[in-house]
């Protein structure tokens, strides 16, 4: 078999075999196809598209191309939520304990943050001594013990994916509906689960801008987990606003906190409702949406799940005292208010613009070098649709330094979209695909 038959192949139209797609799969990943053949083939696919098969095969040949992680002896269904990330997205913090308080067992692989905000595993670290560096028996011991884990994800996870993306990037073959929906889909079946409930993000803080190409890429993953054997549904979701109130790592866990309380932003207990009740369904824990639903509101009610997250931070190494006195967590020198220098409804918030003044606040990574600050931030105070007359508070700035909130403040005001007429509300949940 040679790369030269297989890009030919290709570029002509043709079908890739599943032993062609291993072939260069393994042969890439093991350095023995160089990185011009592969980048001919990545923009023959980019033009001429894959079909369901070869999605599904190049998928697989990625998920086994490193470590398989072996869930068996972890009891129950294993049910995994993957977000695509988005500005303010905490959704794992609070989801989780709610799902493991409710029986189904939370074995999750999580990633830091490159970008605007941390990832889960950086925001969990805002609790004192919290870590996800656990070997493979501890992650499934507290599993099985406590019902839930959340660990970083190892090098030899995927590796082939990391290859290949890092070659896409530098090749403009990333915008590919297929590649994009293959690489979120090997890692999530390299880690594991029985099922899988994804959390599609559309908008202008998402990576998926558009609607119809998020529906697209949640179909096309969909496909892909259900044709590997492991139950998919997923989610589409809003992210043309900020998911909540809470922009900035250790302001996130609070809100985590009080939504565990029963107390958080309306529109961010609803996602983890949707998502939660999905899992639950998947997990065979409930028979049908209403009673899925219940149960969490129930880890809700009686504080189930908010013992659940301090169980599985004190598991882990965190003090878990800091889920019931969030004042131990990171707090920032400076609060100030931004205030509104207009008067109407908020008809728009540019999200991803919201995402960048928490980068320049400092908590975010710019580089996978950068150092996070985990206490700075943003914590709106208004929304879409809400009203505000001039000099209304539009949002707390959480800072560390004068010079950066300065500039946060000033790119934060241009964010927001302000008008005479009253815009028409959506809901955050747009379709559940599965």
């Amino acid at each position: 078999m040679r790369m030269y038959d297989i890009i030919m192949k290709k570029r002509n139209g043709g079908e890739l075999s599943r032993e062609e797609i291993d072939f260069f799969v393994e042969g890439y990943t093991k350095e023995r196809i160089p990185d011009y053949q592969v980048s001919a083939l990545m923009m023959a696919i980019y033009f001429q598209k894959m079909t369901e098969n070869e999605t599904l095969h190049l998928t697989m040949a990625m998920a086994q191309s490193g470590e398989m992680l072996d869930l068996a002896s972890i009891n129950g269904i294993k049910v995994d939520k993957h977000s695509t990330g988005g500005v303010g997205d905490k959704t794992s913090l609070a989801l989780t304990p709610m799902v493991a308080a409710c029986g189904i067992p939370v074995a999750k692989m999580s990633g830091r943050g490159l970008g605007h905000t941390g990832g889960t595993i950086d925001k969990l670290e805002s609790f004192p001594g919290f870590s996800t560096a656990l070997t493979t028996e501890q992650f499934i011991q507290n599993v099985n013990e406590i019902g839930i884990a959340i660990m970083g994800q190892t090098a030899d996870l995927a590796p082939a994916d990391k290859k290949l993306y890092a070659l896409r990037d530098v090749t403009a073959t990333v915008d590919n509906m297929s590649l994009i929906a293959s690489s979120i889909m090997s890692k999530k079946l390299a880690a594991g689960a029985d099922a899988i409930v994804l959390d599609v993000k559309t908008g202008s803080g998402a990576f998926m801008k558009t609607e119809g190409d998020a529906l697209a890429l949640a179909r096309e993953m969909v496909q892909i987990g259900n044709n590997a054997g492991r139950r998919t549904v997923a989610v589409v979701s809003d992210m043309d606003q900020p998911l909540g109130r809470a922009v900035g790592n250790a302001l996130e866990v609070r809100e985590a906190i009080d939504t565990l309380k029963g107390c958080g932003p309306k529109d961010f207990e609803e996602l983890c409702m949707t998502l939660g009740t999905q899992m639950l369904l998947l997990g065979g824990a409930a028979s049908d949406k209403d009673a899925a639903e219940a149960m969490l509101r129930k880890t809700i009610s009686e504080g189930s799940a908010l013992k659940k997250l301090a169980q599985f931070v004190e598991a882990q190494g965190g003090d878990a005292e800091a889920v019931y006195n969030p004042s131990m967590l990171p707090e920032a020198s400076i609060v100030e208010p931004i205030r509104s220098e207009t008067e109407g409804f908020i008809t728009h918030i540019e999200c991803d613009e919201i995402g960048v003044c928490s980068l320049i606040l400092g908590g975010g990574r710019e580089t996978k070098e950068s150092e996070i600050d985990l206490s700075v931030g943003l914590v709106l105070e208004k929304k879409v649709g809400d009203f505000v007359k001039k000099g209304d508070i539009l949002a707390y700035l959480h800072a560390n330094d004068r010079s950066k909130a300065k500039t946060a403040a000033d790119r934060f005001l241009k964010a927001y979209h302000i008008s005479a007429q009253k815009p028409e509300m959506r809901s955050i949940i747009r379709e559940i695909i599965g």
